[in-house]
């Protein structure tokens, strides 16, 4: 008997450089950057541009940092210089609320995706609902999933997937994995759920490419990648180095790679002072697992109080702190002056 072999999946690629990129310049970009790289990712094909605070709707504050723009005036921007592709926006309930949800869908988004901590999926309930109910695509990840194990994932991705979440996935939300790491987790959420599985890699540990081929093959089929890689920490996944794996491999992808790289090209030139790189406190930020965020903040903190970022960052990682725990950067710094001078 024979078979016929099954065709690479179709994976969509999911763009957030407007978003995650903006942790890498402390949420300064302004509406001509925007809507530059908007219209650059729109004319390639880009399926879907996600734009907002590195944070999500709503986050911008003194605690993580304010955005030079309004989630309206980042919306707005990114709304109009888009013509085929999708927009869309991220929130973390309990920085983003429902009325900025509604706010966003008014003004123009077309998908939602609801951040919560890696075992607190049930917070994404109600809004996921919500957005059901307001007829935009709504998607749910879970945040510094490596400090979950592949059978809880499993679980809570189904759950998201109950309320009406249309895709479900991971976010190595401190460049922690290697693949085998993320074929475990792909793997037995892509047995648990019916609807496409999200992936979105840093580079931490200068694995971002290789972990998403990982998850495609896994079965992930939405992808995250941005341009130059731009985003927290040592950067995301690099947009068009993993669209033109993922094209040699077989998967389509719809994207024209030589208008893609031009709007690579356009992020390296007008959205960042330099392309990211797994410098040493971004790598141990991966080997400690601690959200890559947090690097500008420990930079600061750590300079400020005399210590050494490197030793702050294990020390993070030993207390397990996650995104939104800012706060615990200055008080874990002060707690190694006051060990060293004990």
């Amino acid at each position: 008997m024979t078979t016929t072999p099954t065709a690479p999946a179709r994976v969509l690629v999911y763009d957030p450089t407007l978003r995650d990129g903006h942790h890498a310049v402390r949420h300064q970009l302004d509406a001509a950057q925007l809507r530059a790289y908007a219209a650059a990712a729109d004319a390639a094909g880009v399926p879907v541009v996600e734009v907002g605070h590195g944070n999500g709707l709503g986050a911008s504050s003194l605690q993580i940092g304010r955005a030079r723009l309004s989630d309206d005036e980042m919306l707005t921007t990114v709304r109009d210089a888009l013509t085929r592709s999708r927009m869309a926006v991220f929130m973390v309930p309990g920085w983003g609320t429902s009325g900025d949800l509604r706010n966003a869908v008014a003004r123009g988004a077309d998908v939602a995706r609801i951040g919560t901590h890696c075992t607190e999926a049930d917070i994404s309930e109600r809004h996921l609902g919500e957005l059901r109910d307001m007829g935009v695509e709504a998607q749910g990840v879970l945040l510094m999933s490596h400090m979950a194990s592949p059978a809880q994932l499993a679980e809570q991705c189904a759950l998201m997937a109950g309320w009406g979440a249309q895709a479900v996935g991971i976010m190595d939300s401190a460049g922690h994995y290697l693949p085998a790491d993320v074929t475990q987790r792909i793997s037995a959420i892509a047995a648990a759920v019916d609807v496409p599985v999200i992936f979105h890699g840093h580079n931490n540990l200068g694995m971002a490419v290789a972990n998403s081929v990982a998850a495609v093959t896994a079965g992930a089929t939405v992808i995250d990648g941005c341009a130059r890689g731009f985003g927290a920490g040592a950067g995301n996944t690099q947009l068009e180095v993993v669209v033109a794996v993922l094209e040699r491999l077989g998967h389509p992808t719809g994207i024209d790679l030589k208008a893609l790289l031009h709007a690579a090209d356009i992020a390296h030139e007008q959205l960042m002072p330099a392309p990211p790189i797994t410098d040493s406190v971004s790598l141990v930020s991966g080997l400690a697992g601690v959200f890559s965020g947090f690097k500008k903040p420990v930079l600061q903190v750590a300079e400020r109080e005399g210590v050494d970022p490197v030793d702050l960052f294990f020390a993070l990682g030993e207390r397990g702190v996650v995104a939104g725990q800012e706060d615990l950067i200055a008080e874990t710094a002060l707690r190694l002056t006051t060990t060293a001078g004990a």
